[in-house]
């Protein structure tokens, strides 16, 4: 298989920018990672759920070539960040017992594939729901304290970068496939109650200590390899319905980091667009040869293609 890196710079180059506008000349002590499969080491390899990626060819690029329960072939976006902020190599599932408070000291994921912001997205597939990410996270934090000592913990954890990637789920899991949300709400008024959910988990971050926060906004998701297949075997989702509301939701997230920029004291609050960068990529494959990450395993013309 032919790996070409050009998707996960591409990644990697936004994280890094919209790192820098929270961190400035500082330096980030530890990484604290909320969401989904994009960001998952490994939670849902502890759990009991068909959503994993816990076999070959998934980590066949890792270290000593096995499967971490990474849905990729290697290291995840966040790992890669973690590494360029001078903070550690890669960054583990919580739920992994091979790792402890020592290691999550300077970077942990709570991160569950196939969540989302609902808990009815979580259900589905009977993943870690956000609220339970964040209860997690309260543990965590009670485990850093007997570790660090409370002065030290407190100062980590504002000193701390947090990013949180997802919402992909909420759109092609649940409300284009699903009867249920989407006999409750309009797609505008299922956009503005996931977005009620994510002023309230970051709002109760802030609360717990979290200054400098992340967001990436959604991909383009009716050109994910999930969304197509979906679409082949069952003619759901829409895929131009999934990037419409993909756009419609990146706009609104946008306003709500702006709005609660303003109201609370001393968060940095940045987004991380994903959707255009990796829309260009689909429109111009050529320039980017072959790749593999999240279920793209060829070139992009040729997926399309196939569904």
């Amino acid at each position: 298989m032919i790996i070409q890196y050009s998707l996960l710079l591409c990644v990697l180059n936004i994280l890094v920018f919209s790192v820098l506008q929270i961190m400035g000349t500082t330096k980030i002590p530890g990484i604290v990672v909320f969401g989904d499969s994009t960001v998952d080491a490994g939670n849902n390899n502890h759990i009991p759920t068909l959503a994993k990626s816990n076999f070959l060819p998934y980590g066949q690029d890792f270290e000593g070539g096995k499967p971490t329960g990474r849905f990729c072939n290697g290291r995840l976006p966040t790992d890669f960040l973690s590494e360029l902020l001078g903070i550690k190599h890669s960054v583990p599932a919580y739920l992994d017992p091979a790792f402890g408070i020592e290691d999550f000291a300077t970077g942990v994921t709570f991160a569950s594939a196939a969540t989302g912001y609902d808990v009815a997205t979580s259900n589905v597939l009977s993943v870690i729901p956000l609220s339970e990410q964040l209860e997690y996270f309260k543990e965590y934090q009670k485990r850093l304290t007997s570790f660090l000592g409370k002065d030290r913990a407190v100062k980590a954890a504002r000193e701390s970068l947090y990013f949180i990637s997802i919402g992909t789920n909420d759109f092609i899991e649940n409300y284009f496939t699903l009867p249920g949300r989407s006999s409750d709400f309009t797609v505008d008024e299922y956009e503005n109650f996931l977005l009620g959910i994510a002023r309230n988990f970051l709002t109760e971050l802030y609360s717990l200590g979290a200054r400098k926060l992340a967001l990436a906004g959604l991909p383009p998701s009716g050109y994910l390899p999930i969304a197509k297949t979906v679409n082949h075997v069952s003619g759901r989702p829409n895929l131009e319905e999934l990037n419409k509301a993909g756009k419609e939701f990146n706009v609104k997230l946008q306003n709500l980091l702006a709005s609660l920029s303003k109201e609370l004291n001393g968060i940095k609050l940045v987004y991380a667009d994903i959707y255009n960068p990796l829309l260009h990529i689909i429109q111009n494959p050529d320039r980017y040869g072959k790749f593999w990450f999240l279920g793209f395993n060829q070139t992009l013309d040729s997926v399309e293609s196939q569904g």
